[in-house]
């Protein structure tokens, strides 16, 4: 029987692993691997390591399904895989193990429900946006108002820093910082 690797993937550096890493560890798992990116990011150096690392026999131990993908093809894909290598996987959560025949039955029917709750929640998104749009409502961003724009471009030509044109001007700075790079202007020299 080989060793069981823990993988842990937060979304974004405001989230923390130190969570599924505890659960990981008092499941067994001997070293946890980490991402902090995106489920639908295809670079993920950490599961890239734990794979480098792994060896027939191991076992792949995940929180949740959701952390090892995002569709329902993708983790039948890693589970075809791993299942290649000879590796198994474990999922704390849905207490899926596929190396056993009923794991791999549970593991199937728990990932098309994740792929058919997706697809209503894509569905309901696209129907409140024709909703809104239907009352009228144009979702998504305000457009900028080109005036703010023009005269923050004018502020900055004139020697004020684009963060005060900005907020004189109630103006994001980035917007600012874009709009003369795309005017062509130069940051202004910095002064004491």
């Amino acid at each position: 029987m080989g060793d069981m690797l823990g993988y842990a993937r937060v979304s974004t550096g405001d989230q923390d692993v130190a969570g599924q890493r505890l659960r990981l560890e008092q499941a067994g798992a001997l070293k946890a691997f980490t991402d902090v990116c995106s489920g639908k990011a295809k670079d993920r150096p950490g599961l890239e390591a734990l794979l480098s690392y792994a060896r027939r026999g191991d076992t792949l131990a995940i929180v949740r399904l959701d952390r090892l993908g995002r569709s329902f093809a993708e983790l039948l894909a890693t589970v075809a895989m791993l299942k290649e290598r000879g590796i198994g996987l474990l999922s704390l959560e849905e207490r899926i193990d596929t190396t056993s025949a009923a794991g791999k039955l549970v593991f199937h029917v728990f990932g098309a429900i994740a792929h058919f709750e997706r697809r209503l929640i894509a569905e309901r998104t696209k129907d409140g946006i024709a909703a809104a749009r239907a009352r009228g409502k144009r979702p998504g961003r305000e457009p900028v108002d080109m005036d703010k724009i023009k005269a923050a471009l004018k502020l900055v030509e004139a020697g004020l820093s684009p963060t005060e044109a900005a907020k004189q001007l109630g103006l994001g700075r980035s917007t600012v910082y874009r709009e003369m790079s795309l005017a062509g202007l130069q940051r202004p020299p910095y002064t004491s």
